[in-house]
C-alpha cells in the first residue's frame, strides 16, 4: 500500500530536532549554541526554538558552562531494553500538556493493517474523550482521525478501506457517499487539519493532523464539545504546532 507523503511543518520541525539530536549526541563533552548553529546550518532564532522543546522534552540537557548535551529521556527511548514502556509514557506525558494547554481530549490513532485504532489518549473532567458510540474502525468516513489517517493512503488503500466498511449514516452530516469523500481527500491539502462537524456524533466537533513517521501512518486528534465549536480552528493550529514532540518521540 502507497502512502501520499507530503512533509508538514512538524515533519520540518522534527527533521530538524534531530539534526540538533545527532550533532549533540557526537559531542559527549558538550557543545555551544553557536557551534551547533554552525554544525547545523540552522539559523540561531529556529536552533533556540528547537533546544527550547528539546529541553522540555528532557532530550537534552544544558550544564552550567552553558553547552549542550543529550538529556535522560534520550537515553531512555535510546536503549532497546523498556524501549516501548519509556516511549508510551513519554507519549502520555505529551498528550496530557497538550490537553491541558489546548483545553481539549487529545489522542494518537494509527493505521494499523488495515484498521483505525486509538493508541493514546488524554481526557479529563473538563476536556471529556469522545463517546465512541460506533466503533472507530466502522467510522473513519465520519471522524476526524478517520479522515486524516485514509488522506495518506493512496487511492487504492481508500478504495480497499472503503470497500471494507460500508459508510453508514450515523448524523444527519455523514458523508455517505464514496465518490464525495474520495474527492474530498484528494483535494484536501496535507497541512490543512481534517475536520468532524457532528459527523461522528451529535454535539462534538473534532480536528486531526497528520504525524506520519516512516512508513506508518498515524495522526493526532482533538475533540471538544459543539458548544466550544468556534475554537476548533484554534485548536487544531495548535495541535499541529504540537505535532513535533510526538513525531520525534516516534522518530528517535
Amino acid at each position: 500500500m502507497a502512502l501520499m507523503h507530503e512533509p508538514t511543518a512538524p515533519h520540518h520541525s522534527t527533521q530538524d530536532a534531530l539534526r540538533v539530536l545527532e550533532t549533540v549526541a557526537r559531542h559527549t563533552t558538550g557543545v555551544t549554541d553557536t557551534r551547533l548553529a554552525r554544525l547545523t546550518g540552522l539559523n540561531p532564532e529556529r536552533l533556540t526554538t528547537l533546544l527550547r522543546m528539546l529541553r522540555r522534552e528532557g532530550y537534552v540537557e544544558q550544564g552550567t558552562d552553558g553547552a549542550y548535551v543529550t538529556g535522560a529521556a534520550l537515553t531512555r527511548l535510546g536503549s532497546a531494553e523498556g524501549r516501548d514502556q519509556a516511549l508510551r509514557e513519554r507519549l502520555q506525558r505529551t498528550l496530557d500538556r497538550l490537553r491541558d494547554s489546548i483545553g481539549a481530549a487529545v489522542y494518537i490513532s494509527r493505521y494499523v493493517d488495515g484498521e483505525v485504532t486509538i493508541a493514546q489518549y488524554a481526557d479529563g473532567p473538563t476536556t471529556p474523550s469522545v463517546n465512541e458510540w460506533v466503533d472507530f474502525r466502522y467510522s473513519a468516513h465520519a471522524t476526524a482521525l478517520g479522515k486524516s489517517l485514509l488522506g495518506q493512503l493512496d487511492h487504492n488503500g481508500r478504495r480497499d478501506h472503503l470497500s471494507r466498511h460500508k459508510m453508514a449514516r450515523l448524523t444527519s452530516r455523514t458523508i455517505t457517499s464514496d465518490k464525495l469523500l474520495l474527492s474530498r481527500l484528494e483535494t484536501q491539502p496535507p497541512t490543512v487539519p481534517h475536520l468532524d462537524l457532528q459527523e461522528y456524533a451529535v454535539g462534538t466537533v473534532c480536528a486531526a493532523v497528520p504525524i506520519t513517521a516512516g512508513s506508518s501512518v498515524g495522526c493526532l486528534a482533538l475533540s471538544l464539545p459543539v458548544e466550544h465549536a468556534h475554537r476548533l480552528r484554534q485548536a487544531a493550529d495548535k495541535l499541529n504546532r504540537g505535532a513535533a514532540p510526538v513525531l520525534l518521540s516516534l522518530a528517535i
